[in-house]
């Protein structure tokens, strides 16, 4: 198969029948072997509904269902899971990315030899202050910390080889940084492309302010862990050993001050410096152990799955 596409979504009833349309319309003017997978996040209006109608009208129309909200980078996992397709493209499902871009993507992907090509809506139809700005901020702290020259990270329109999604693990809400992902797993061959970003037609936006906070977050979270996740100890050995090491010298010097020194001063355990060294040697010593917990959950750890699925619509349903 050439192409899978794959749609999470939440509560968009009123924009499926309408999204679909326009993919059928820009894949059936090509010669590609194609899939349509929804993800059903947990919606509460009628979407399930509307994909089921969908998978019965259409053979190459799949759906899977959550049942709750698990967010969108479990569901993007979910459906990286089902794609069969050589090239896979991702879009949101509130009709503001155009089925247009598509063959497009595809046609670079193959042609350059592309991991993953970004979409970058380059003109935004947002509000300024809420998404525009805070996007800006939000990418520029991205590419800084990641060297990824990207303009758009969180942009719902991507495109990826097969290769790719089967490998990086999207978790947590690290699907605003599938880029950084993809490269620190070694797909490094990433490109970026204007994309058309329209205005919503139906419903109100799922995310808010929150989220760029979030990203910040996941951003700390990630950078974390590209440098210590498979080695924990490399970070907290390295500071549990100083914060030791000044602890204990700090202990030493008093007890030589008292012993040697100053012998008819106060009780080591009457100075107030005494009580912070000690606090210090304690906390070194927690960094320790936290170094040791780590690497034993690095080593036991099991990537389960982080969702649950109602159901599936699959070709043979």
């Amino acid at each position: 198969m050439n192409l899978s596409i794959i749609i999470p979504l939440l509560n968009e009833a009123e924009s499926l029948p309408e999204l679909h349309g326009l993919i059928l319309t820009e894949l059936n003017a090509t010669d590609l072997s194609f899939e349509i997978i929804f993800i059903d996040d947990g919606s509460t209006d009628n979407s399930w509904e509307e994909i089921e109608k969908l998978h019965q009208s259409h053979s190459t129309t799949y759906g899977i269902r959550f049942s709750k909200n698990f967010g969108k980078s479990q569901a993007l996992h979910a459906g990286f899971a089902e794609a069969s397709g050589a090239v896979v493209v991702t879009l949101d499902a509130d009709l503001q990315d155009a089925p247009s871009e598509i063959p497009n993507l595809y046609n670079r992907i193959i042609s350059e030899d592309l991991d993953l090509i970004s979409g970058w809506k380059k003109k935004r139809y947002d509000s300024l202050f809420f998404k525009n700005i805070p996007s800006k901020l939000f990418n520029w702290a991205a590419r800084r910390s990641s060297g990824i020259y990207l303009h758009d990270f969180n942009c719902g329109i991507k495109a990826y080889k097969k290769e790719v999604i089967k490998t990086i693990e999207v978790f947590g809400e690290m699907h605003r940084y599938i880029p950084v992902l993809a490269a620190q797993a070694g797909f490094n061959r990433i490109g970026e492309q204007i994309v058309v970003h329209q205005a919503r037609k139906f419903g109100v936006t799922k995310f808010g302010w929150i989220r760029f906070v979030n990203g910040f977050l996941d951003l700390i979270t990630l950078s974390f862990l590209n440098k210590f996740g498979k080695r924990p100890m490399h970070f907290f050995g390295f500071w549990g050993s100083l914060v030791f090491f000044i602890g204990f010298s700090a202990a030493l010097y008093l007890g030589i001050d008292k012993l040697y020194i100053n012998t008819d001063g106060r009780l080591i355990a009457e100075r107030p410096e005494f009580y912070i060294a000690l606090t210090t040697i304690i906390l070194g010593t927690l960094f320790f152990i936290a170094g040791f917990l780590g690497e034993l959950w690095v080593g036991q750890q099991n990537h389960s799955q982080r969702y649950s699925i109602k159901r599936t619509l699959k070709s043979y349903e």
